[in-house]
């Protein structure tokens, strides 16, 4: 069962980078630099609010902000995963499996 279905998605990041002629840019490094700047962008918004500040962020000025910055950060870890040629599905319910032997419920 599909956790993910990242179809639509995949077919129309690459579209748009190969209607911009930016496939010879997507490598992988250039596009972990960029996640990585995307993230910093995203951190830099949150990086001085109280807790309380941080969980009503959504319902103040900041809010569309917060929404684009994880909108950019979620493309280029798709197409990271584009490029590496990983089913983020399946990689995806791997973690989770994973994770899910490493940290058993509680008993209670």
């Amino acid at each position: 069962m599909k956790l993910i279905d990242t179809t639509a998605l995949e077919t129309r990041l690459a579209d748009f980078a190969r209607e911009r002629d930016w496939d010879r840019f997507h490598n992988p490094r250039n596009l972990i630099l960029a996640l990585t700047g995307e993230v910093g962008e995203l951190a830099e918004i949150f990086q001085w609010l109280t807790d309380a500040q941080a969980e009503a962020i959504m319902q103040g000025d900041e809010a569309e902000h917060v929404r684009q910055e994880v909108a950019d950060v979620l493309l280029y870890l798709m197409r990271l995963a584009m490029v590496l040629k990983i089913d983020v599905d399946a990689a995806v319910r791997d973690k989770i499996a994973l994770n899910a032997k490493k940290y058993p419920p509680l008993a209670g």
